[in-house]
Order: C-alpha cells, then structure tokens, then sequence
C-alpha cells in the first residue's frame, strides 16, 4: 500500500510524512512530490492508494492533477485529499468538481489526518 504526500510547502510535506510514519509499520510507503507534475508522475507509476494533495502549487496546481488523475485516467480507487489554506465554498465546490474525494482545510488536525489514512486503507 502507498501514500503519496503532495506539497510544495517542505515542513508541512514532513509534518504530514511525521504524521503518518507510524504506518509504515503496517507496510504502508510513503512517497513525496513537491509539485503537481512531480505528483502526477508518481501517481502513474506507483499508483497509490492514497493522495493528500495540496492545492497551490508550482507547474500544475492540485485541482489539474485531481482532474487528470479521476477524470481523464479514470483511476477512481486513488483516493484524492485535497488539503488547502482557502477554505471558501467555491474552492470546495471546485474540488467537488475535479473529483476529489475528502476537502481539508489548513491548519489541519495531523490526527484526522491518520484516522482517515486508516480507513481509506482498510487498517482498522
């Protein structure tokens, strides 16, 4: 099983890697990308399971790579997290939009983050 971790932002791509470390131990990988063409290459070759996907990015912005990930390849079993700092309706309409499957906004609780990790992945 993996999870890719999508944030150009480098200490909140490790508070989440911190966050979520402790599922390694259930044989969960953790991946990393630091843009949207990053992400959408790991994406197509590692096929995640999981994606927490930041929105304001360099080279391809989150919404694009959602919108490339579940309505263009079609890949409805990665399940798409868009974390971000706007957290007026409109973006969250816009991600309703492209796909995605859970909408968080920043500052966000680290264990929810974990919960949810949980479940998409089935380690209860």
């Amino acid at each position: 099983m993996k999870i890719l971790i999508v944030d150009d932002e480098k200490h909140i791509a490790q508070l989440i890697e911190q966050t979520l470390e402790d599922l390694e131990d259930e044989g969960v990988e953790l991946l990393t990308a630091s843009n949207g063409q990053e992400a959408l290459e790991l994406i197509e070759r590692e096929r995640p399971q999981l994606v927490y996907l930041d929105i304001m990015m360099p080279k391809m912005n989150g919404f694009d790579v959602c919108e490339t990930v579940k309505k263009k390849w079609k890949m409805e079993d990665v399940y798409v997290v868009m974390l971000t700092a706007k957290g007026q309706e409109v973006d969250r309409q816009k991600g309703d939009a492209v796909g995605a499957d859970l909408y968080i906004t920043k500052p966000f609780d680290p264990e929810a983050l974990y919960q949810r990790a949980v479940e998409v992945l089935g380690l209860e």
